[in-house]
């Protein structure tokens, strides 16, 4: 069986993203595994499914896939490529598509300079519903290191024992820790750790971010069934909401990741974040599975 497909990426964050409108698809959990291989496969930080819409309000459902074949509830820089790929495979004609998602509905808006604004809905702050088992909302919490068992949680709560984090869920959990130095920072190390900590249920994507002024930040993420992206949009949103929250940056904020950079805004509590972007077409391909 032959599926066709497109290779993209936002920011250096990549995705295979396959029409399941026009064609027939099943993906096992091996299958998306294999596909993800960069040396067996096609190679990809996701899988992007566009689907018909689950309601009639929407144009699309937009279902998600990480390398090692787990459904998650959103990916930002994903949302920018799936509005990019159902307007240029002819899909839709529309400037402002309406998708549902695992975890929520979006608006994705093509701007006249071909980047791509994307409503990325009210972001959660309070844990219960993050998930995690912080207690009551505040805008940061003390995160013990020395509960986590095992010798690499050991390892890094000796140099780390407490981490001071914001959390935010974009529809998929995130924790954001503020760091002097982003680059030199052992994201891999510490972000293994932090992902899979006793106190985030469904496992936690991980972001490091230095500010570099109010308007300004640099950002790497280790996100939870990949490693560190070069680019994650709801870590983007996340990291961005957390600073805002802890009256650290301002409204509107430039954020720098190793893949490039986003623009991500928000209001204030209660109100939606929005997040603009590129979103760039790698390759059409046909693989036989």
């Amino acid at each position: 069986m032959q599926i066709r497909f497109t290779k993209m990426h936002g920011l250096g964050n990549d995705f295979m993203v396959v029409d399941a409108v026009t064609q027939k698809v099943y993906f096992s959990k091996d299958l998306i595994k294999r596909l993800g291989d960069r040396h067996f496969g096609v190679g990809f930080d996701q899988l992007l499914l566009v689907e018909p819409p689950y309601s009639p309000e929407n144009d699309f459902h937009y279902r998600i896939f990480n390398q090692d074949g787990s459904e998650v509830q959103m990916c930002g820089n994903g949302a920018r490529c799936f509005a990019r790929f159902v307007v240029d495979h002819g899909l839709c004609n529309k400037r402002e598509i309406k998708v549902s998602t695992m975890a929520n509905e979006l608006t994705l808006k093509i701007e006249d300079d071909g980047e791509v604004v994307v409503n990325m809905g009210v972001p959660i702050l309070e844990p219960s519903k993050i998930p995690c088992l912080l207690g009551e909302q505040k805008p940061s919490y003390e995160l013990p290191l020395t509960t986590e068992k095992g010798p690499e949680a050991e390892a890094v709560a000796a140099k780390y024992p407490v981490l001071t984090i914001g959390s935010v869920s974009m529809g998929n959990p995130h924790m954001t820790t503020i760091v002097d130095d982003v680059d030199n920072f052992p994201v891999k190390e510490v972000g293994t750790v932090l992902e899979r900590h006793s106190l985030f249920p469904e496992k936690v994507n991980v972001g490091f971010m230095q500010i570099i002024s109010s308007k300004e930040v640099k950002l790497r993420v280790f996100e939870r069934g990949c490693g560190e992206t070069m680019a994650c949009g709801t870590g983007a949103c996340a990291a961005a909401v957390a600073g805002m929250v802890q009256g650290k940056l301002e409204p509107k904020v430039k954020v720098r990741l190793p893949g490039g950079n986003l623009s991500i805004s928000w209001a204030g509590e209660g109100q939606p974040v929005l997040m603009k972007g590129s979103a760039t077409k790698v390759y059409e391909g046909v693989i036989d599975i």
